[in-house]
């Protein structure tokens, strides 16, 4: 892994991101001598061309990012990938034909572009078909020895076995007797230093996921370790890295206060978050005005009652505001007064409800939200006061979602399905507690690119 503005990167997907740049390249400069040679011209200049050439490089790379070319799922599987780049390509097309519609000083025939797109999908598939056989080579990946064999360190290699595929766990050490979870774990040796098990198996980071680390962590031959270059590193620390969740099974506070995060946003950082905000909701407010007109009508003639649904929920610091969506479900659904989560199949999800979830459309009416300052693109999601007073109660750590403003889309609306249950909520606070550590303007990027994927191809929407 590799540390972007503090949000953990897969080091393979990063060398696949640059290579596959190199790519796009290579594609627009070939589209362009092709294309010159067959209408009889000089051969062009690179640096005449030079925005051009960036100009497609930089429109197809965010296309691709956000259409989910660079999930890992989608890496591992060139079934996937064919799917998606059809579609991503296809896309990028009509993205550069607006903004060469927009900027007429961007000279790029459309020819050129459907050559380069051309040459762009038989070079990034190839790019895929290379990285599926080479990423899991034993000799790339990182070779970890941990100390622990209990809970901690049975989470620690679901995580790791789970997750990007660049961890080779090399030995599991019982270091205390209690620890027998892991029953290929080996008890570890006294009479051996740390230092000994290191050299001998060509370790390059430790993690320890000892249980109870009183009396039983071995500090000195750590240290000793350290000191020699090889990485130390705690089991929430790997978790957090490897699977972009702060896990709440063993957080505590000191890892909190110690931690390089849970500092708060900057007051620049707020001040720009808050003039993209507004800047956006405009923009998408004029785009998608024909959205809300046809949506409204059709709310309108397929179920009674009001176009739009207003639900009081919990925002920055405690505070409560309320949210407007488009109207999905019959306007009886909660007639006894009573808040409930919504099921897979909800029967109170009318028949259009069903359709504008699924494509979230029923979100947009929430850019209004934004544009008052409720609201931000980004963030976790608001919840209900009902709820979030029982959430409170029985999950360590809930309220600490509200220290930052609530948003249309998150890092766990991005990587877990739909919550419809307290466990679920578990699992989304472990991917907000993520986003509000590792809080940064480029992860707020990264997520509304990548928000994308989640609208073409809808997990877990109810």
């Amino acid at each position: 892994m590799i540390r972007i503005f503090k949000h953990y990167v897969p080091k393979s997907l990063f060398v696949l991101g640059l290579w596959e740049t190199i790519i796009l390249l290579g594609a627009i400069w070939g589209a362009l001598i092709i294309r010159y040679f067959q209408a009889d011209l000089f051969a062009p200049d690179f640096s005449s061309h030079i925005i051009e050439i960036l100009s497609f490089v930089f429109v197809v790379y965010i296309v691709l990012l956000a259409t989910g070319l660079y999930h890992l799922d989608a890496c591992r599987d060139l079934k996937v990938t064919v799917i998606r780049l059809s579609t991503s390509l296809g896309l990028a097309f009509i993205v550069l034909s607006v903004v060469l519609y927009m900027f007429p000083t961007i000279e790029l025939w459309r020819s050129v572009i459907i050559y380069a797109l051309s040459f762009s999908f038989a070079g990034i598939l190839l790019s895929r078909y290379i990285y599926v056989h080479i990423v899991d080579i034993k000799g790339l990946k990182r070779r970890v020895l941990v100390l622990g064999a209990g809970e901690r360190a049975q989470m620690v290699r679901a995580c790791g076995s789970l997750s990007s595929n660049e961890v080779k766990f090399i030995d599991f050490l019982r270091v205390a007797k209690n620890e027998n979870i892991i029953e290929d774990a080996k008890d570890y040796d006294k009479s051996r230093s740390l230092r000994e098990y290191v050299d001998e198996l060509a370790v390059q980071e430790i993690v320890v996921a000892i249980e109870e680390r009183r009396g039983a962590l071995p500090i000195d031959e750590l240290l000793d370790c350290k000191m020699k270059g090889c990485h130390i590193i705690d089991a929430t620390t790997f978790i957090e890295r490897q699977s972009g969740t702060v896990s709440l099974r063993n957080l505590n506070p000191s890892w909190m206060v110690f931690s390089d995060g849970f500092g708060g946003v900057g007051e620049i950082d707020l001040i720009l978050k808050r003039i993209f905000d507004v800047t956006a909701s405009l923009l998408l407010l004029i785009l998608s005005m024909p959205i809300l007109i046809i949506t409204s009508a059709l709310v309108k003639m397929t179920s009674k009652g009001p176009i739009f649904y207003r639900q009081e929920r919990v925002g920055l610091n405690g505070k409560t505001f309320n949210v407007l969506k488009f109207r999905s479900m019959t306007v009886d659904a909660e007639a006894d007064g009573v808040p409930k989560w919504a099921d897979k199949n909800d029967v109170r999800v009318t028949g259009l409800g069903r359709i504008i979830r699924a494509s979230r459309v029923d979100e947009i009416p929430q850019i209004f939200n934004v544009l008052i300052g409720s609201m931000s693109f980004v963030g976790p999601r608001p919840e209900r006061p009902f709820f979030v007073n029982q959430l409170e109660k029985n999950i360590q750590l809930y309220r600490e979602r509200h220290r930052v403003k609530p948003g249309i889309t998150g890092w766990a609306q991005l990587n877990y399905p739909y919550g419809a249950s307290e466990e679920d909520t578990k699992r989304k606070l472990e991917y907000d507690l993520y986003y509000i550590k590792n809080y940064s303007l480029f992860l707020d990027f990264l997520i509304l690119i990548q928000t994308v994927r989640v609208v073409l191809w809808p997990n877990g929407v109810r």
